[in-house]
């Protein structure tokens, strides 16, 4: 195989000089961080953070390297620069920040630092006592060729004195001086020779998006249960009277399932029986009916008048407004009756309905996305988001992405962030670990995640350390749901009341986002039957009205929860999280702090929502810069009590009837180092 520079060096004559330039770059850069597959796929970030670029940079002999990270915002012509450091063995490292939504590109160059080079040769042979003469003279000259780059007239004036000096002295020890002075070494590093520079070939990307992509508690209400009738749906001017309190338990989302007209073919009754009475309200998720399909109001719930005062009145609560998109039909969509080729049809020349055997979903029809219409199909879907986006939507949380083509997900995310940066799209795939990795990589700013289904001290550790500590992190923003309208975990079913707040505590801490379903705070927890992740009467069939004054609600425990996490800038992002040794297999100890290292958020959890446990956590003092015996002082933010905690291990005690952990904001005598790449 022709190695590249043999291809270079035998090329024709016409390109000669531009090849040569190649042939006498002499830096090499390798192994630059972080990407995706490569580069084949951005990183995610948001505004005002950092990116952290590593890169190997190294040359042969011994000559000095300078490196820097190029990044710019796509779009731009000129590349802004970020100085790197070595860090250790050729390992370089240089940072930039974000500060705008959008995508931003970046890259490393390098380069022979031949100003630094010398001086660090003349520095040995002076200290030798050998004759540097020449040496100065050679000095002159990068010096004299560095002026001549130089644009600025005030200080290249100031330099040619010290040019003066460094040439023509005739004391050795004033033109040492000059030759070493930092203000010489300060006008060479902003003025470096990099004509023979060499630029790493890929070019990187970064999408950034704004906090809430990053930061988030969210709250799932079904608005036709937020009425006091259960025997009808209730509107979203009744459903504008809970807003004050989903705001008031701290959220930032409030979630809706499809608000669209739900068709009445096959319609299903309570608990997904086949057969519906006239005033069952069906799924929201059969979309489509006379009334319309996926930019249409279900009638129930008013209309898109009533909808837009909704998205108001939340606001004004401080609330963002999520809405559920779900791409398939019910028989009665009108794109059944006008696009029938939208479906896939069966050889007796019916459409085919969705199946995830055994259960049947007579009532939904899933779109053929390979039809022979499949341009005008994928279009017409893209505009959904477009209606619902100029209705004051920026949050879509995306049913089952995973059954839709990959392409039309990175087509159509692709699109909608280009032209409305500040739409956040979640995905709702609960399926195999690479599908869910690879819909992020396409472009979802959040994923629902398996924390659900982590119940255990080793699932946990196991699962949130790939998370956060792998380079999955760079693309992967998990949304940990405790509940959903699909998922009743055995856990919360068997553990009652403390179940629940065990969970929560994992969901809001662990995560820097994360999401209950109304009902939550009630510790609703009767399955359908035994075995079954599926809640008896479930919301999606039938309209559940709430009392949610009850004395035993979780609301205030959520509040002060959701408090915790607004004020402790540790718990706004997924990075920062170490997990700490216990002598108990029911105790789980995690501590999160924030980028600059300022504040330290410690979590001990006990996982026994039924036993009282307890035990010893060991703390990172090392770490943390402690001595062996240091005390420090810790205050847990749920009791306000205070500790005085001594050397590596401590006494933990957690009844479950009492408290099911501690929050406990750490008190160091110095701020922590701070680093972009924190774990």
């Amino acid at each position: 195989m022709t190695s590249r520079v043999e291809k270079i060096v035998a090329h024709d004559s016409s390109t000669k000089g531009q090849l040569d330039a190649q042939l006498l770059r002499r830096v090499v850069i390798e192994s630059v961080k972080p990407h995706v597959d490569g580069g084949r796929f951005p990183i995610k970030r948001s505004v005002g953070e950092e990116v952290l670029v590593e890169a190997d940079v190294l040359t042969d002999g011994h000559d000095t390297v300078a490196a820097v990270v190029l990044f710019r915002k796509v779009g731009d012509h000129e590349w802004c620069e970020a100085p790197m450091r070595l860090v250790d063995n050729d390992r370089w490292q240089g940072a930039f920040s974000v500060d705008t939504l959008g995508r931003y590109e970046y890259t490393v160059e390098a380069w022979i630092d031949r100003f630094a080079s010398w001086r660090q040769d003349l520095s040995k042979k002076a200290g030798a006592g050998q004759d540097v003469s020449l040496e100065l003279v050679e000095g002159g000259a990068l010096v004299a060729a560095a002026i001549d780059r130089a644009e600025d007239v005030k200080s290249r004036q100031h330099v040619l004195e010290t040019l003066a000096i460094l040439e023509k002295g005739n004391d050795l020890a004033a033109r040492m001086a000059a030759a070493l002075s930092d203000d010489l070494a300060t006008f060479m590093a902003s003025r470096p020779d990099r004509s023979q520079a060499t630029r790493d070939d890929r070019i990187l990307a970064v999408v950034v998006d704004r906090e809430r992509a990053r930061f988030g508690a969210w709250y799932e209400m079904f608005p036709r249960s937020a009425g006091t009738d259960p025997s009808r749906s209730a509107t979203f001017a009744e459903a504008t009277d809970l807003l004050p309190y989903v705001a008031s338990m701290g959220f930032d989302v409030l979630y809706l399932p499809p608000i669209h007209p739900i068709g009445r073919s096959f319609r299903k009754g309570p608990n997904n029986t086949l057969s519906a009475g006239p005033n069952d309200p069906g799924s929201p998720w059969a979309i489509g009916s006379e009334e319309g399909g996926h930019t249409a109001v279900e009638p129930g719930l008013g209309t898109i008048e009533d909808f837009d005062a909704f998205v108001a009145a939340a606001a004004a609560q401080g609330l963002e407004i999520a809405l559920d998109i779900a791409f398939q039909a019910s028989p009665d969509h009108p794109y059944v009756r006008e696009h029938p080729d939208w479906f896939r049809q069966r050889p007796d020349g019916s459409i085919k309905y969705a199946e995830n055997p055994p259960k049947k979903y007579q009532d939904i029809y899933p779109f053929n996305f390979e039809s022979e219409d499949w341009r005008r199909l994928w279009q017409e879907l893209k505009n959904v988001f477009e209606f619902w986006i100029q209705h004051g939507v920026r949050i879509f949380r995306v049913d089952n992405p995973h059954t839709k083509p990959f392409r039309f997900w990175e087509w159509v995310l692709a699109e909608l962030t280009r032209q409305y940066p500040d739409t956040i799209f979640l995905s709702e795939a609960f399926t195999r670990p690479k599908v869910m990795k690879h819909l992020a990589k396409i472009g979802f700013s959040q994923s629902y995640s398996y924390f659900t289904w982590r119940t255990t001290k080793e699932e946990i550790v196991e699962y949130f350390t790939e998370l956060t500590g792998t380079s999955v992190r760079e693309y992967f923003r998990p949304n940990l749901f405790a509940n959903t309208p699909d998922i009743l975990h055995a856990y919360l079913q068997r553990g009652g009341r403390v179940a629940f707040q065990v969970r929560l505590v994992l969901a809001a801490t662990l995560g820097a986002s994360y999401g209950i379903y109304s009902g939550f705070e009630l510790a609703e927890n009767v399955p359908l039957r035994s075995g079954s992740e599926e809640y008896l009467d479930s919301e999606k069939y039938q309209v559940r009205v709430r009392d949610f004054t009850r004395a035993d609600s979780l609301a205030e425990f959520i509040s002060q929860i959701n408090a915790i996490r607004r004020a402790h800038p540790a718990l706004h992002s997924d990075w920062g999280l170490s997990f700490h040794r216990t002598d108990n297999s029911e105790l789980l100890a995690y501590t999160k702090r924030s980028s600059d290292g300022r504040d330290l958020i410690l979590v001990v959890v006990n996982l026994d929502p039924a036993n009282m446990q307890h035990g010893f956590v060991q703390l990172p003092t090392v770490a943390w810069g402690l001595t062996p015996h240091a005390t420090i002082e810790v205050v847990d933010l749920l009791s306000t009590e205070r500790y005085f905690w001594r050397g590596e291990w401590n006494y933990i005690r957690l009844d479950p009837q009492d408290r099911v952990a501690h929050v406990l904001h750490v008190q160091l005598p110095a701020p922590l180092p701070s680093s972009s790449s924190y774990v």
